[in-house]
Parts: C-alpha cells; sequence; structure tokens
C-alpha cells in the first residue's frame, strides 16, 4: 500500500464529538501518511459541542487510536496545541508524555527557518472576551451546516459537486472578509515579532498559504468542510494538501461491514 512520506502533518480543527466532523476522512489521510512529526493544531475535540449532548461515534475514536499507533509504532512525534473548543486541555499545560506534548504554541524549525504555530484564537476578540456571544455563533455556524448538508444531498442528487454556504458568506459579507484580513495581519506580525519566518493557525476554518509581506502564512483549515491539511517535505517544501486530491491518488477508505459508525458513551466535560 502506497503511503505519502514527509516529515511534518499539520492538522486542526477536526472537531471531534460533532456530527459535522469528517473523521473518517482524516483518518483515512493518516493511515496513508509516514511522518516524523503530527502536529494537533486546535480544535480537534470539541468540548463545546459533547457538553451539550453531540454524539461520540466509533469513527472518532478511530482518529484517536490512529494517532495513537503512530505514536506507539512509528515513533512519530505528537505535538497538540490548545484551541478554543478543546480548551479544557488548558488546565494541563504543559505537558510531556514521552512523544506526546501538550502546549500553547509550538516553533517548528525547518531547513527554511523558524515557523510559530498557534491555534490562533488569541486574536478573535469575541472568543477571548465575549464567550456567550462565541457560544451562540457556534450554535449558529452549526444550525448553518446542518442547513448545508440537506442543501448538499439535493446538489448530489443532481449531479452537482459540493457547495460551502458558510465558506461563500465569508466570501461575500464584508464584515467576514474585514475579520479574516485582520487575523492574518495579526498572526504574522507575532511571527514576526518572534522572529519566525512563518505562522502556521488554523481555526478560522480558511486553509491558505501565501506570503503577508515578509511572512510566510499557513492556515490548516479544517475537517468539517474544506478537508485540508499542511505537509512539510523532506526538502523543506510546504504544501496545503486537499483530501480530494488525496483521495484520488490514494483511493478512498473502504468501509469495513462490522465498523458501523454508531454513537458511543462519553463522559461528560467539566
Amino acid at each position: 500500500m502506497s503511503k505519502l512520506h514527509v516529515r511534518t502533518v499539520i492538522l486542526s480543527d477536526i472537531h471531534l464529538g460533532t456530527p459535522h466532523s469528517k473523521a473518517e476522512e482524516v483518518t483515512h489521510f493518516l493511515k496513508h501518511v509516514r511522518c516524523d512529526r503530527l502536529i494537533l493544531n486546535g480544535d480537534i475535540i470539541d468540548g463545546w459541542r459533547l457538553r451539550r449532548g453531540d454524539p461520540w461515534t466509533k469513527a472518532h475514536t478511530k482518529f484517536v487510536r490512529r494517532v495513537l499507533t503512530m505514536i506507539q509504532k512509528r515513533d512519530t512525534e505528537v505535538v497538540y496545541l490548545r484551541g478554543n473548543h478543546d480548551d479544557f486541555i488548558g488546565r494541563l499545560l504543559p505537558m510531556q508524555f514521552e512523544h506526546l506534548s501538550l502546549v500553547e504554541d509550538h516553533i517548528l524549525e525547518t531547513t527554511r527557518g523558524r515557523y510559530l504555530v498557534l491555534h490562533g484564537d488569541v486574536f478573535d476578540g469575541v472568543v477571548k472576551n465575549m464567550v456567550v456571544l462565541a457560544h451562540l455563533g457556534d450554535l449558529g455556524y452549526n444550525f448553518l451546516l446542518r442547513l448545508n448538508r440537506a442543501y448538499n444531498w439535493f446538489r448530489r442528487l443532481r449531479g452537482k459537486e459540493y457547495f460551502s454556504l458558510s465558506q461563500a458568506i465569508k466570501a461575500r459579507v464584508k464584515q467576514a472578509v474585514s475579520f479574516i484580513g485582520k487575523f492574518e495581519d495579526q498572526v504574522a506580525a507575532l511571527a514576526r515579532e518572534r522572529g519566525c519566518i512563518g505562522v502556521i493557525c488554523g481555526h478560522i476554518h480558511t486553509p491558505a498559504d501565501k506570503m503577508i509581506g515578509d511572512i510566510h502564512y499557513l492556515n490548516s483549515g479544517d475537517w468539517v468542510e474544506s478537508l485540508t491539511a499542511i505537509v512539510e517535505h523532506h526538502d523543506g517544501r510546504f504544501e496545503l494538501a486537499t483530501y480530494k486530491e488525496f483521495a484520488a491518488r490514494f483511493g478512498p477508505e473502504p468501509a469495513a461491514a462490522d465498523e458501523v459508525d454508531e454513537p458511543m458513551q462519553m463522559p461528560v466535560l467539566a
């Protein structure tokens, strides 16, 4: 079975514990990747949704097992950064378990130079200062995702490709475009202050690979809609990888008959 061999893989915003998480796809992606380092850049487990009773499924558990297998059998270094939806790990930071690190942010040393890695929610004023409003926004986003699933069901019947309502809104609403622009400028400025040549973040679910002045800005997107990851190749080159292109190369993961995606009981997060 062919594998993609890279130095580093960066994933963010998987939102395990929600019905919108593409856990099967991201697990399939990791099954076909061999890397020295895996960076989980926040919002991997969605504590907000789990507290509200959203289901944890076998597909979500399989992703966790895949990461543990990478640590145990491949000696992969895993760095888990706190996000706003998995802020429950904040009380543990920093913590080291052999090949697993729990941290607030991370400096990635590359052949080109230093890259600052952080989730990015610290630059979101709503998340940082208006928690209630942030949770209301999360409810609205999840409603939009449910609406989007129904809309795309009809599109598939007509033979059309997936269309993201939330991404279309972000591209057309002036305030959303302005927020994304300010967010990118702020994280780039922080990377510059830290003496880094680049920054890698998530949070806004908008994948990107571009220059902001002299700073290389990378956003790993999400595994709810965009299904993207950042990979660092052994020659030092970074690539924004999409699951659509990846699946075309390695093929879709066959579903096993005994692996039905059923809800599982999860402990309540305090």
